[in-house]
């Protein structure tokens, strides 16, 4: 088992003006589950081939441990890689296709198949042995993919969005059984998704990307409460944080004729446009004399246990959309108005322009 660290890696590719992957400062502890999560084109998936050799390191280093595998061949980096579409050989059993990497690195075949039985045993696998690949479903392809990476025993595993091929349900109760795989095992892991609910689920940290730049690496829950900037703000979380244009306004910010509550701190620093984010929970219905933001209510999504009311409020004459989390079961009706409030400790604000946090 190893750490692995990203020291001002850089991927440019040939004719373009703009990389890639852009001064990626990243440290994974041994035995850690990073994710590495972004929209489509951020760098995130070229971050982790950069890893497994797949793509050059145009400047910065890569290191496993203490052992710099820049310029390592990808076979020699000791690094097992499960890709999204599985990549498995339709001619062989499951046996034959979890047990290649070690025929071809000459491992003798009695081991090769007590590691098979092992992987097999792990993930539920053991009667699928004598099966090819196109007699299994989606996600038991999806295990022996991942069974043909536990029998190399790496010291790294490198995952490329390995669920994007299931369906909605399957890819939530295989999701759950990867992370308690890789805790079990405890190796190191590298792990890509486009899906912030994924990524929130599974990683020990996540880092979020954003055009190349890494923008905030953190526990889940830190991302959660304490984002760095509006496209962390706006990106982390389901549903989404509200953003709401706003002026600042003594002791708060002024989004259309309501004034939002903030703490003293963002109230010091506030400048010019300011934009305040709001978890949806953060809202709280009150009466209409109590002089909460009216929102016009557009949908009511019941969940059972409670429920996400969808709205907007009209900010300088400009309906905007807000989400609040309420009780389940509110006699709250299609087409009313509602009141909400929040506590200055529950809002984020931000400079619009720079994207930075002003909240402490």
């Amino acid at each position: 088992m190893a750490s692995v660290t990203y020291q001002n890696a850089q991927r440019l590719y040939p004719g373009s003006t703009t990389p890639a992957v852009d001064d990626l400062n990243l440290e994974i502890a041994d035995g850690e589950f990073m994710v590495l999560v972004g929209p489509s084109g951020c760098g995130k998936s070229t971050s982790l081939r950069m890893l497994a050799g797949l793509e050059e390191v145009t400047e910065g280093r890569i290191l496993i441990g203490d052992r710099d595998i820049t310029n390592v061949a990808p076979k020699d980096r000791d690094i097992a890689m499960v890709f999204q579409n599985y990549a498995l050989y339709p001619h062989m059993s499951v046996a034959e296709n979890m047990a290649f990497s070690l025929k071809m690195a000459k491992v003798g075949k009695e081991e090769r198949m007590a590691r098979v039985q092992e992987a097999a045993k792990l993930l539920d696998l053991e009667e699928f042995l004598d099966r090819k690949p196109k007699a299994l479903s989606g996600g038991q392809r999806q295990r022996v993919a991942m069974g043909r990476a536990i029998v190399r025993q790496p010291q790294v595993f490198c995952m490329d969005e390995p669920l994007s091929n299931l369906d909605a349900k399957l890819r939530v109760s295989t999701r759950t059984q990867i992370a308690a795989l890789q805790q079990r095992l405890g190796i190191t892991t590298v792990y890509v998704t486009h899906d912030q609910v994924e990524a929130m689920t599974m990683g020990d940290r996540v880092a979020v990307m954003k055009d190349g730049i890494l923008q905030q690496v953190d526990t889940p829950l830190a991302l959660y409460d304490r984002p760095v900037n509006l496209f962390v703000a706006g990106f982390i979380g389901s549903p989404a944080m509200n953003l709401l244009q706003a002026d600042p306004a003594d002791g708060g910010a002024r989004v259309g004729g309501y004034v939002v509550p903030i703490d003293r701190e963002a109230a010091s620093r506030m400048k010019d446009e300011i934009t305040v984010g709001v978890r949806p929970e953060a809202w709280r219905l009150v009466d209409e004399g109590e002089g909460g933001m009216p929102v016009k209510v557009t949908v009511i999504e019941e969940l059972g246990a409670d429920a996400f009311l969808y709205g907007t409020s009209d900010v300088d004459g400009t309906p905007t959309q807000v989400v609040v989390r309420m009780e389940a079961r509110r006699d709250v009706q299609k087409g009313s108005t509602v009141h909400v409030t929040t506590d200055p400790a529950k809002v984020h604000v931000f400079d619009t322009s720079t994207g930075e946090r002003l909240s402490a």
